[in-house]
């Protein structure tokens, strides 16, 4: 076996066995910055999109669509470019430079003098925050197989912690201006980039890396990946439906939990609070001893029937204190995403898992374009539609639970193989 390269100059060298407790630290916070920072806007942006608009509420409601569009279409292609980066030069200064980039595009935001400058920002903020691709993959690079599901499901507990946090940060902060959310999330990126480069050791060897090519750095060439093995084809197609079925939430959870129920704005909060620190238990605590003792195959049983279970509950609740009793078994269904992400950066080497996990990101952006369109217009349909007792305003989630289910089968058909944990 030959002899690693020596660490270029610049990045520092990562201990053997694994690297420092401080760089996947930092890389923890990196992805919850990213996603506070997704969060920490929801309260004030659409705002801000009024104000630009002379306070039109109707034009800020298209406008603001349009955000959330641009923002999915730049995760779509800008993930497979720095995955297929990191896979050429290293992780280290692909995510260091992310971290500066999202802190100048939030200055960007909080200085925008017009409408067009906000949009702006909001296209660069989804380039820049496509580096969630990046961290996943430093995270298959310094961990061992058996224990990667419970480090993805520590990422996603990053993803949960800036979700509860985000946006209870931008609602404090946007009662004082409604630019001071995004100077706070342009000042902890900036500052993370700083605390990362002197903690964050290089985890890809420049003799495990490949080069870069059109065909590695473009959505559909990084989609073409995940046909190079017949396991991580159907484990992704799993992993797709997964994550089009989670678009659920930030669709129609609002004006479901305000039109069956008459919740209000602070109801609404709080159980989204409830969602996002149960989903850091289950991510950050249960999983990774759930799948040393049973395997990821059983994690994605149980991930997805909960799952399923949560859903059809939620669907189905006539009163709010038991669509509050589907948080639990929703919370669950992380086992499901966590193990799926581990099984896949199994099938392949150290120098492809940037382009996995872009190709990932590329899915997501996918489900980000197709899922609001699909729930809204399942909830319409369902609305629109009073004299019929099935499926009621539940449709969409029922629509989600049969995504589930379908994502269940193909996973389960992918992983017929793996009946029992790694050794």
């Amino acid at each position: 076996m030959g002899r690693a390269a020596p660490p270029q100059p610049g990045e520092p060298a990562i201990e053997p066995g694994g690297p420092r407790r401080a760089a996947f630290g930092f890389v923890f916070v990196t992805v919850a910055i990213d996603m506070l920072s997704i969060g920490i806007f929801v309260p004030v942006l659409p705002r801000l999109v009024a104000d630009f608009l002379g306070g039109d509420q109707v034009a800020a409601a298209a406008v603001y669509g349009l955000f959330g569009t641009a923002f999915a279409l730049m995760q779509f292609f800008f993930s497979p470019v720095l995955g297929a980066l990191s896979d050429r030069f290293g992780r280290r200064p692909v995510i260091l430079l992310s971290n500066i980039g999202v802190g100048l595009d939030y200055v960007v935001m909080a200085l925008a003098p017009s409408i067009a400058w906000l949009f702006v920002g909001r296209v660069l903020s989804g380039i820049a925050s496509a580096t969630v691709a990046t961290a996943f993959a430093y995270i298959a690079d310094v961990t061992p197989a058996e224990k990667r599901a419970a480090r993805f499901g520590m990422l996603g507990a990053a993803f949960g912690l800036g979700f509860v946090l985000g946006p209870a940060i931008g609602g404090l902060a946007g009662s004082v201006d409604p630019r001071l959310p995004f100077w706070i999330a342009a000042g902890l990126s900036l500052l993370n980039a700083m605390y990362g480069y002197f903690v964050l050791p290089e985890s890809l060897p420049p003799d495990k890396r490949a080069p870069l090519s059109l065909a590695r750095a473009n959505p559909l060439g990084a989609l073409t990946l995940l046909r190079a093995h017949p396991q991580l084809t159907g484990l992704a197609v799993g992993y797709f439906l997964s994550l089009l079925a989670h678009f659920l939430m930030p669709t129609v959870n609002v004006l479901y939990l305000t039109f069956r129920y008459g919740w209000d704005e602070r109801t609404i909060g709080f159980l989204m609070a409830v969602v996002g620190l149960a989903a850091v238990v289950v991510q950050g605590g249960l999983i990774g001893p759930g799948v040393r003792l049973f395997g990821e195959r059983a994690a994605l049983v149980v991930g997805f029937g909960c799952g399923i279970v949560g859903l059809v509950i939620q669907g189905l609740a006539p009163v709010g204190w038991l669509f509050v009793l589907g948080v639990p078994f929703v919370s669950l269904w992380g086992f499901a995403n966590a193990a799926t992400n581990s099984l896949m950066s199994q099938r392949l080497g150290p120098s492809e898992q940037g382009r996995l996990q872009g190709a990932n990101a590329s899915l997501n952006g996918i489900a980000g374009l197709l899922g609001p369109g699909l729930f809204s217009q399942a909830y319409a349909f369902a609305l629109a539609r009073p004299d019929a007792t099935m499926p009621g305003p539940g449709a969409p989630f029922f629509v989600a639970a049969g995504l589930l289910v379908l994502a269940a089968v193909v996973a389960m058909w992918a992983t017929r193989a793996e009946r029992s944990p790694a050794p």
